[in-house]
């Protein structure tokens, strides 16, 4: 065998072992991350104090301020570089006292029913209203009604979530225009008001809220909006069926107030290398307040703080900027996610990964991404390193509300995705609490979103 034949092998092989070595500490420090999430995490603890310590966030209220300062302090505790708050104008919209309906067959003989106000209606008169009902199943359907057979009547969209997906979040999408803009379409026709069905795929007694919008309807012209419970939404469908001239009465007291000052709570890890370059871990601290928002989003929240704090504890430098954003105002207008983004932009800020954590504290089953083919497929070549801890998906998708305005100023835009099945049963109601949180869970889904980061700052996108 010649010299250099000789050599060629040699470095072949050094080659070889060395690329063994990285390979292995690699998987032994995305384990640490994994064991130490389990054993010293805080993730379980720290929702523990938001959702039962200070409760439902709704933009705008005394816990989502109480909520930003508990979170900077913490932030502040775990010593990271720098913390801050990134002032936003937000919308202030207040449920008022206990909403009421009931369905009323004939004269003195009702039902009481489970309803709660959308986020953004408007109040009905004191005294409530009481009206007959028209059942659509979708907005086109009001059209073909039309203003002689709507007028004076309350619209009721009972379309439900389609149980045919897997993914929920599609049937979530699917479901959502009549809840978003029903209210706004019935008014053209006259309407004095809209039921709408919930957004749950299970029948059940609780009615879940959400943002809804007038559009660009004079308030003069605006009607209220409500949410039935799945289980009074197939009462009052089949009811209707058997006498099409019941009454429906409704009562709420709901209100909007001129927009207020609130924060998006910042804080980060400064790069040892580039720290021009910023990977990114959000959620949205605001939530609805129904419930105390644990699942929706202040899981979100506490795994994107267990991020920054499980990179530091296990010693690891990173060569680029962490930085943790926690979005106000996700819920009802986004103003949070649209201050960040125009700051970013002009300030020419490079993203190399925007990482969202907004899908429940459920069993990570991957990620989704965002992003050109170049970069998805050398993010594919770390899928093995995810093997172990059953994490198998790795997909281009939907990428969150928040996150879909950093697409001009991030190379790869990320999501933790989650074993949807359950999600929608709490989403936006009184049921989403602390009770329903699984700790392992939550726990393995903040690891996993240390690991995706981790793999980006130590291997690169570049």
């Amino acid at each position: 065998m010649n010299i250099h034949r000789r050599l060629f092998l040699l470095s072949l092989i050094f080659f070889q072992f060395i690329t063994a070595q990285n390979i292995s500490s690699v998987e032994s420090r995305i384990s640490d991350l994994y064991i130490k999430s389990l054993t010293k995490g805080m993730s379980y603890s720290w929702l523990e104090h938001l959702s039962k310590n200070i409760g439902g966030r709704l933009s705008g209220s005394l816990n989502t301020e109480r909520a930003i300062d508990w979170v900077r302090n913490e932030l502040i505790n775990i010593s990271l570089d720098s913390v801050w708050l990134q002032p936003v104008m937000v919308p202030k919209w207040v449920r008022g006292s206990f909403e009421y309906a009931n369905i009323e067959s004939s004269p003195g003989n009702i039902i009481n029913v489970n309803i709660c106000s959308l986020g953004g209606s408007i109040a009905t008169p004191k005294g409530g209203i009481k009206a007959k009902v028209v059942e659509v199943k979708n907005l086109e359907e009001l059209k073909s009604i039309g203003r002689k057979n709507i007028n004076g009547k309350i619209v009721f969209f009972n379309r439900p979530m389609e149980p045919g997906f897997i993914d929920t979040f599609k049937a979530y999408e699917g479901a959502l225009d009549q809840r978003y803009g029903g209210a706004a379409e019935a008014a053209k026709y006259g309407a004095v008001a809209v039921i709408v069905r919930s957004m749950n795929l299970r029948l059940d007694d609780y009615p879940h809220t959400g943002e809804m919008s007038y559009g660009s309807l004079p308030i003069s012209k605006r009607i209220p909006a409500a949410a039935i419970s799945t289980n009074d939404a197939e009462l009052l469908s089949s009811m209707i069926s058997l006498n099409p001239n019941l009454n429906f009465f409704l009562r709420q007291d709901c209100k909007n107030y001129p927009d207020v000052k609130s924060y998006n709570v910042i804080g980060q890890i400064k790069g040892t290398d580039f720290p021009e370059k910023i990977i990114l871990v959000g959620a949205h601290i605001d939530s609805w307040d129904l419930g105390d928002g644990a699942h929706d989003d202040g899981a979100g929240v506490v795994q994107c703080m267990e991020v920054l704090r499980l990179l530091k504890i296990t010693n690891y430098k990173p060569k680029n900027t962490l930085r943790l954003v926690l979005f106000v105002n996700e819920e009802n207008g986004g103003s949070g996610a649209k201050a960040y983004s125009e700051i970013i932009s002009k300030k020419r800020e490079k993203h190399i990964l925007a990482l969202e954590s907004d899908s429940g504290a459920f069993a990570p089953k991957g990620f989704v991404f965002d992003t050109g083919e170049a970069y998805f497929e050398r993010i594919l070549k770390w899928k093995p390193y995810f093997q172990p801890y059953n994490i198998n998906l790795f997909k281009i998708d939907y990428i969150g509300t928040d996150f879909r305005l950093l697409n001009n100023d991030a190379l790869v835009l990320s999501g933790l995705k989650t074993d949807s099945q359950r999600y929608f049963i709490y989403h936006h109601s009184e049921i989403d609490t602390f009770e329903t949180i699984n700790k392992r869970e939550l726990e393995i889904g903040s690891a996993t979103m240390a690991a995706l980061i981790f793999l980006t700052d130590y291997i690169g996108l570049e």
